[in-house]
Parts: structure tokens; sequence; C-alpha cells
């Protein structure tokens, strides 16, 4: 696969059609895509769940009730048990990522450290979980138009709505998904 075919810094737009509980109307990051898969994301599937509380889990003191009081996401089905933060700047972590020159994800206790001091990256997504694709699967499911994808947009990652970025990441591609049916129609 060659660098202008990978999808990394793209979002994944689920198709209304897809069923899949994990992906229903989800619009997915691609974090990393080359010949061996893809890792993701999902940013705008907020779970019933604080910061706060991931915190205190891992005994990490907070003070700040709007650092506590921050979603964390389903980033997706695969280590739905393990916390990913998706941020801008990249900053310097234990264990990140690099998605862009100003965008990462990490993985390590760190960077939680640092956003409950106040001291973390100017922008972050916490999420459980993340979306896997084995080597070919996620062209495969592209082909079968389960996804619409497109350049991504960091205004729509961090500054956008969760509950607008479905419909926001399909606009920037000129696609209106109140328009397309789910119901299978007959001519």
């Amino acid at each position: 696969m060659s660098e202008t075919e990978s999808l990394s810094n793209h979002f994944l737009i689920a198709m209304p059609t897809l069923e899949d509980p994990n992906f229903h109307h989800t619009t997915t990051y691609i974090c990393e895509h080359d010949a061996d898969g893809a890792l993701g994301v999902v940013i705008n599937r907020p779970l019933d769940i604080q910061l706060g509380e991931i915190l205190m889990h891992m005994d990490i003191h907070t003070d700040d009730i709007d650092i506590a009081s921050l979603p964390v996401y389903m980033g997706g089905p695969v280590q739905s048990d393990r916390g990913f933060v998706l941020h801008e700047p990249t900053g310097n972590w234990e264990a990140t990522l690099k998605v862009t020159d100003n965008i990462g994800i990490t993985s390590s206790r760190d960077i939680l450290a640092a956003i409950a001091a106040g001291e973390g990256p100017e922008n972050a997504i916490i999420t459980l979980g993340y979306a896997g694709w084995g080597a070919g699967q996620l062209e495969q499911e592209l082909a079968a138009n389960t996804w619409l994808s497109g350049p991504a947009d960091r205004n729509i990652v961090f500054n956008t709505p969760s509950e607008r970025r479905w419909l926001e990441a399909a606009a920037l591609i000129g696609v209106d998904l109140h328009l397309i049916s789910s119901e299978a129609g007959h001519a």
C-alpha cells in the first residue's frame, strides 16, 4: 500500500445501513492504516462514564470539576477495558502513536495524570477501546459500501458536539446522510 492510499487521519463514516451495534451511526477517526490493517477510535459514542471515574479507578486525583466531568467515549470493541487519548498537540508522552504533526493517540498513564493536573494537551478525547481491522479487511468493507471515508477535520474531532460528528463528517465530503435510506428498495 502506498502512502497516498493510507486512510490515516481520515474519517470512517458508518453508512445508515450499517446495523452492527458497535458502529451504527458512528464516526471513526483512523489513526493508523497500512498493509497490516487499520486502527481507529470512534469519536461520537459517549459512554455513561466521566473521566473522574476513570481517574479514581487509576488512583489519579483531580480537584477540577470540569476535568472530572469530561465524557469518556466507546472508542471501539477492541480492548474496551483500556484507555486511549486522541489529542493535539502530540506532546511528549510515553506511548504515543503520531497520526499527524499535531495529532496523536496515547495509551500511557502519564497523559491522564497530566490532564488531571490541568497540564494535558490542549484538546483531547478519552476513549475506552479502539476499532481494529486486519490486513485488507477495511478495504473489503469500503468496497462493500459499509463506510464512507474522507479526510479528517480536527475541528469536527475536537470542537463539534459529539451528536453532530456523524452528520458533519459526511457533510465534509458532500453527503447528507438524511438522504440515504436504510431501507432496501426494488425497482
